[in-house]
């Protein structure tokens, strides 16, 4: 377990009545986003809580900024530099923003009020609203500004960005991505929203049914998934270790592959070319997509 990893977990495994979280491992390297992603109920969630020690694991191990969080430590003063933000503010609805700035000043050491004053202004909060009369936006946009005003070094999101328009959302993203420019800070950003991931994320988590099925370079999973629309005849011609998933329909199968270059290696396109009155295309892969033909492909296997 280095500091080149803002987050290590190594086979975590939470066992609940009717769910499993199985021996999950993986790596969220310093200065960089990571985009968790699954299904609801696929163990995102359960995941965060145990990253953050809010729940007893049953197996495993887990490293956050350098630290165990199983391990008791005298100096805590270290979990300041995480900042959270769940799917709902939690602070008390009767509070104003002014509020908040009193309370956690006195919580947080590393306080910055300028800062919290300054994410305020730009987000146009006041100061002297309660929350409750906030929007859903505004008031994820004053969690959010929380927690990037304690010396924050890892931001982490569960579903932070659900529910909000898409204006609102890319304001956000634009100050993920200006959080994590010095390289020095990281996040964990967990999103039913794949556009989101999308666009800002450089690795993607796929999570299924409590098992992790991969954690992969995003540029490199979009440059080499590819779907393969044809039919079902020239389907059955692709290498099944190139399949990701299908989907067969009456007259045309569309096929999640792993591996464009090598499906092109494989002579696959000559043979199909060569059947008569049969088209080929190749389309682009988005993480939704693959988010939709893995989980199907795995549901069917179970």
């Amino acid at each position: 377990m280095g500091a080149e990893n803002a987050i290590t977990v190594e086979n975590l495994t939470k066992v609940y009545d009717g769910f499993v979280l199985k021996d999950v491992s993986f790596k969220v390297p310093t200065g960089s986003i990571v985009g968790f992603i699954g299904e609801n109920g696929a163990g995102k969630s359960t995941t965060i809580k145990a990253i953050l020690g809010l729940i007893p694991v049953d197996k495993g191990q887990v490293e956050v900024l350098g630290h165990n969080i199983f391990i008791e430590e005298k100096d805590v003063t270290w979990r300041e530099q995480i900042g959270v933000v769940f799917d709902e503010c939690n602070f008390p609805l009767g509070l104003k923003g002014k509020d908040v700035q009193n309370m956690l000043k006195n919580i947080y050491r590393t306080w910055d009020a300028k800062k919290f004053l300054d994410y305020m202004d730009r987000f146009e909060i006041s100061m002297n609203k309660k929350i409750k009369d906030l929007s859903k936006g505004m008031k994820m946009k004053l969690s959010i500004a929380a927690a990037l005003s304690h010396g924050s070094r890892l931001l982490i999101l569960d579903e932070a960005t659900s529910g909000l328009d898409p204006v609102v959302r890319s304001e956000i993203l634009d100050i993920f991505r200006e959080f994590i420019e010095d390289e020095q800070h990281t996040i964990f950003l967990s999103s039913h929203i794949t556009s989101d991931i999308e666009k800002i994320a450089d690795y993607v988590m796929l999570i299924h049914k409590g098992r992790l099925l991969f954690t992969e370079d995003k540029d490199e999973l979009l440059y080499n998934y590819g779907i393969i629309r044809c039919s079902k005849k020239q389907a059955e011609r692709i290498p099944e270790n190139l399949i990701v998933g299908k989907e067969v329909r009456e007259y045309e199968t569309s096929v999640l592959i792993r591996n464009k270059s090598r499906l092109e290696e494989s002579g696959f396109f000559r043979e199909a070319q060569r059947q008569e009155g049969n088209t080929c295309v190749v389309d682009r892969a988005a993480i939704e997509d693959m988010l939709l033909y893995i989980v199907k492909s795995n549901g069917q296997k179970r």
